[in-house]
């Protein structure tokens, strides 16, 4: 199996395993860190302030204590047809529900130019936890952290790893659920080829690469297909005319009939409702949240469950922690319960509500192989139980550079 990555002028062709090598380098040169899949964009304008105040009962620390706590998180888009602002806005909400003692205010649109002076209006008005949702927006956090001391500050990463006491940095370990979307999608083609619509190169995006590629590979090698899979970068996150025309050029050209997406459109996604072929969703089930298509299109998605980092940051608070952990990297193993009893985990694939091997499009499940499915089964339990992880399992080799 081999992996392409294509440039905007021209095609380069590498062997899958040195492509996967290099990748690799790139993301763990940045130990612990990867970034925002909606997480970079410029927007100079914020929208009002927002909240919501939880009326639930619940027996967890962060309900111990008198005082309320307000999580305040910068967006750094509208909130409204998103997957990225949408699933960090959700965390909020959902995490308001939980506890009666925590509110949840938000600002929209910040860019790293008015990120402080919002981030210093929503500590006057009683934020006791602020988020950058962005590292570009976020980064600039940093610069009041030492002004608030009993502040919790966070931003997502990306590729720069920067903490202080105060400044949290976090990312949940999305890889292991596109691990599994991999393995879908390498049962799936019947092409042998897959396309990526992605953004750029940045550690975020090589390690979420890396996990799909990683499950294509071995749903190929356990069938026994030759798979190709071709990448070609937009250049940044939010480009919809530029991820329509890679999209087609991967469907016209390079003959995928299975594509998924390293950009924040749905462009990829109406390319393949108007072509016909396969999509592999990100950061929030896009069917059963936000029905932007169907299963007939949608073969599953991964949702990210930001409340599980959040709620961490939470607890820590209550408790009165003056050295909170400062790198927040969670993935499958952890897990939270919300206000209506369902226990999430940090990341998994979801596809019209249902989890897990359920969220298998029920069209496309019938031109996927038993054992493929048994082994998206197999390797979810065993990441949710921390037996696992697609990146301890498979043996790299570098040459030192």
């Amino acid at each position: 199996m081999f992996s392409k990555i294509l440039s905007k002028n021209e095609d380069r062709k590498m062997p899958r395993m040195l492509l996967l090598l290099l990748l690799l380098v790139l993301a763990l040169a940045m130990t612990q860190c990867t970034s925002s899949g909606g997480d970079d964009g410029d927007s100079d304008d914020a929208a009002d302030t927002t909240e919501t105040t939880d009326t639930a009962d619940s027996g967890d620390t962060a309900e111990a204590a008198d005082d309320t706590i307000t999580l305040a998180i910068e967006h750094f888009s509208v909130i409204e047809g998103t997957t990225w602002s949408g699933a960090h806005n959700r965390a909020g909400q959902r995490l308001a529900d939980k506890y009666d003692n925590v509110e949840y205010v938000f600002r929209e649109e910040v860019g790293p130019d008015v990120a402080v002076p919002y981030a210093e209006e929503l500590i006057a008005n009683g934020a006791d936890i602020v988020i950058g949702n962005a590292e570009f927006m976020g980064l600039p956090l940093e610069e009041i952290a030492d002004q608030y001391p009993d502040v919790y500050f966070g931003s997502i990463i990306a590729s720069d790893l920067s903490t202080k006491r105060n400044f949290i940095r976090l990312f949940p370990r999305q890889y292991q659920a596109l691990y599994l979307e991999g393995l879908i999608a390498g049962a799936l083609t019947e092409t042998g080829n897959i396309g990526i619509v992605s953004a750029f190169p940045s550690v975020q995006v090589i390690r979420r690469t890396n996990g799909f590629v990683l499950g294509v590979q071995d749903a190929a090698e356990m069938l026994g297909k030759d798979v190709n899979i071709y990448v070609k970068y937009a250049g940044d996150w939010f480009l919809p005319p530029e991820e329509r025309g890679i999209a087609e050029t991967l469907i016209s050209e390079y003959n995928v009939d299975v594509i998924t997406q390293q950009t924040d459109s749905g462009s990829p996604l109406d390319v393949a409702v108007e072509q016909g072929i396969w999509f592999v969703g990100k950061d929030m089930d896009i069917v059963g949240f936000y029905g932007w298509a169907d299963t007939d299109t949608v073969a599953v998605s991964f949702d990210t469950r930001w409340e599980v980092l959040y709620d961490q940051m939470i607890n820590e608070f209550m408790a009165g922690e003056q050295n909170p952990e400062t790198v927040l990297y969670l993935g499958m193993e952890s897990s939270i319960t919300l206000a209506d009893g369902t226990e999430v985990t940090t990341v998994d694939i979801m596809n019209d509500g249902k989890v897990g091997i359920d969220a298998i499009s029920p069209a496309a499940l019938p031109s996927i192989p038993q054992e493929i499915v048994d082994l998206v089964a197999q390797r979810r339990e065993q990441m949710i139980a921390g037996e696992w992880d697609p990146f301890t399992d498979h043996a790299f080799i570098s040459n030192g550079t």
